[in-house]
């Protein structure tokens, strides 16, 4: 009887999993099927515009054409890239190139300014995070995708550029002349003692010198005798992923969660831990962001907030909080494709979301704050026509009337007066 059962039962899992394994491959067989329907549909579309449309148009373009629709459907992020645009991308890695230095995206239908590069013709010429171009060489950005308005406003330095640009915080339209310049990143834009042993960096970029650069900017702070830090993370639209655990690892113990990513295939699921041999572990912190922190400020100021190592500062962040993988394909061209999501050491998602300050400081000369009732991308490309435009007002002060930067100094203070007081 024993014999017999342990027959039975081995028969009946040897059953349930050939029952699973033809459920599966029944499902995996009705997938492609569909697929190739799918195929077999946009074969004869494609056929019937070569055949009938008014004018000769190349599979070469109706094929890219058809590309650069199929990934700006997936999300914000993802996109074909040209021969053209995939080399611009090459080029713009490696931290040099023409044009006028802004980062953007598509939000609520819209071309937004995620954030624009210090010290390039955008940043001088006043660009802001949230701004809108609605217009690009008089050229209306309706349905214009990303690459495109990338491609038109890289070029040729000493070339003019025409932005218009919507300002919804100020509910103005602007009118930019901005010339090209050549756009060579600059990771950390400054490094300083502010007053008290306080220290400040400020941190553009992550890039692949960036590690390096701040270990250099803290050694010499600390032959200065630092006894704080402010972390300035505004306007850093993010860069390398590893760079930005590796500078969120010099400030938090060995071994701990900085961020997680998780996709559709079981290796888009890592975890990043922090493996700095020596962290500094008792300088008091704070971090600057705004609107224009995305991606690896996120990351960063969102485990450093986690494990209450630094006091937060500013405003939300932007919310990119998306991996996006460059695939190269045959011809030369590539796509950019968000394979997954980033997700702080609490599990929060950041994509979309962005990161919430501990104290809310809006920046020194504007508030991004949405107005109460925001129009729609239809009602702004209606509206543009008939406004007028202005160039807006530069401001160059020091960080004395840089409100956030103030509130974290006086923050600073406080902490290094209570832990004297305490010792």
């Amino acid at each position: 009887m024993r014999k017999k059962l342990i027959v039975s039962v081995i028969l009946f899992a040897l059953g349930l999993f050939i029952f699973a394994s033809i459920a599966l491959s029944e499902s995996g067989r009705k997938k492609k099927d569909e697929l190739y329907r799918q195929v077999g549909l946009f074969s004869d579309a494609l056929a019937v515009i070569q055949s009938d449309y008014v004018e000769e148009v190349s599979p070469k373009d109706l094929i890219y054409g058809a590309l650069k629709g199929m990934l700006a459907s997936l999300d914000l992020h993802s996109q074909f890239l040209d021969q053209d645009t995939y080399n611009d991308l090459k080029v713009s890695t490696k931290g040099k190139f023409g044009g006028i230095g802004i980062e953007i995206t598509i939000k609520d239908g819209l071309l937004t300014v995620i954030t624009p590069i210090e010290d390039t013709p955008a940043w001088r010429a006043g660009i802001k995070p949230l701004d809108r171009i609605v217009k690009i060489n008089n050229e209306i950005t309706r349905d214009m995708a990303l690459t495109e308005a990338v491609k038109r406003m890289r070029g040729k330095p000493g070339e003019v550029v025409n932005l218009t640009i919507l300002r919804e915080s100020e509910k103005k339209i602007l009118g930019l002349n901005i010339v090209r310049g050549i756009i060579q990143i600059k990771d950390i834009k400054e490094s300083r003692i502010l007053e008290e042993g306080i220290g400040y960096i400020r941190l553009a970029q992550f890039g692949e010198e960036t590690v390096k650069n701040i270990n250099l900017a803290l050694n010499n702070l600390s032959k200065e005798r630092m006894e704080a830090l402010i972390l300035d993370l505004r306007n850093n639209p993010g860069g390398l992923l590893e760079t930005a655990v590796q500078i969120t690892g010099k400030f938090i113990p060995n071994g701990k969660l900085i961020v997680y990513t998780k996709g559709k295939k079981e290796k888009q699921i890592l975890e990043f831990l922090s493996d700095v041999k020596q962290p500094i572990l008792n300088l008091p912190m704070a971090v600057l962001i705004n609107e224009g922190s995305a991606s690896g400020s996120e990351i960063v100021a969102a485990a450093l907030q986690y494990y209450k190592r630094a006091i937060i500062i500013g405003t939300k962040s932007f919310g990119k909080g998306s991996v996006q993988t460059v695939i190269p394909l045959s011809d030369g061209t590539a796509l950019k494709l968000t394979t997954s999501k980033y997700f702080t050491p609490g599990g929060k998602e950041i994509s979309g979301k962005g990161v919430i300050p501990d104290i809310i400081v809006e920046d020194k000369n504007e508030s991004f704050s949405e107005p109460e009732k925001k129009p729609s991308a239809e009602d702004i490309f209606e509206r543009i026509e008939k406004n007028d435009t202005k160039q807006p007002q530069k401001d160059g002060s020091d960080y004395k009337s840089d409100k956030q930067v103030v509130r974290a100094v006086d923050l600073l203070k406080a902490v290094k007066f209570y832990r004297n007081a305490k010792e």
